[in-house]
């Protein structure tokens, strides 16, 4: 169901610049955390059953080290294609679907970059198995998805049921970190840096949600589907920094 939304040439060109401007931001943040970044490194880890099922599994394996400044950089960088995309080589595209109230890029980046930072998220609190870390991203691309099924199929003012179904699927990795992070040992092992990016992050994320239900319950400037776009380039670019240069200052420098 397409909302119209009137795009003339000044917005259209300030969509332009904004996207540009986000890309060289987000690209010059990952070239930095690569080229000033230590080599420390997370493990990504595995158990597997050495006998019959009730068997006791193997001590954990480690399948290979994450090296943590790329994973931020992973993120970034996928931040700034996109907006690069939006702004140069799918412009006219990025465009026509504003003015139908829908951004497909969007929820395709955030399915892939907001996913690798609940990854980080996750193992910076101590998770480390394969499985779990596939499942949480798995878990966090699927509600972003229904994000992109809210704007496809509904209209502001209408049904939030696509809504409400990602919030529910939002709040699982949230929960599981927030298990490991103050279970025994934990709650008093980790260092304070990992509860700030815990908060901070878990407020950002929920922004973007606090956007999408401002936009469909049309509350104020939101009823216009450009302001919402806009907050939504703010706020990612916003919650990426925030979470890049946690991580940089709690485990990359120096």
């Amino acid at each position: 169901m397409a909302t119209d939304v009137t795009i003339d040439d000044h917005r259209a060109s300030r969509l332009r610049r904004d996207n540009l401007v986000m890309a060289v931001l987000h690209a010059a943040q990952g070239v930095a955390v690569v080229v000033l970044a230590n080599d420390f490194t997370l493990p990504v880890t595995a158990s597997f059953l050495e006998g019959p099922p009730g068997t006791d599994p193997a001590a954990p394996t480690t399948v290979f080290d994450l090296d943590v400044a790329w994973g931020v950089a992973v993120f970034l960088f996928l931040s700034a294609a996109f907006h690069l995309l939006a702004g140069v080589v799918l412009f006219d595209r990025y465009r026509d679907q504003l003015a139908r109230g829908q951004n497909q890029l969007r929820w395709i980046e955030y399915s892939l970059s907001a996913s690798v930072m609940i990854v980080l998220i996750a193992m910076l609190t101590g998770i480390s198995d394969l499985a779990a870390l596939v499942a949480l991203f798995g878990v966090n691309a699927g509600m972003i998805m229904f994000g992109a099924v809210q704007e496809r199929y509904e209209r502001p003012g209408g049904s939030l049921w696509p809504f409400w179904l990602g919030c529910v699927l939002g709040i699982v990795p949230w929960l599981a970190i927030g298990f490991y992070l103050v279970s025994p040992g934990s709650a008093a092992d980790a260092p304070g840096f990992v509860y700030g990016i815990f908060v901070s992050l878990f407020l950002f994320f929920n922004s973007f949600a606090l956007v999408q239900w401002l936009q469909y319950r049309e509350v104020g400037r939101w009823s216009d589907y450009l302001v919402g776009e806009r907050s939504y380039i703010v706020l990612s670019l916003v919650a990426k920094s925030a979470l890049a240069w946690q991580v940089f200052a709690g485990t990359l420098a120096g």
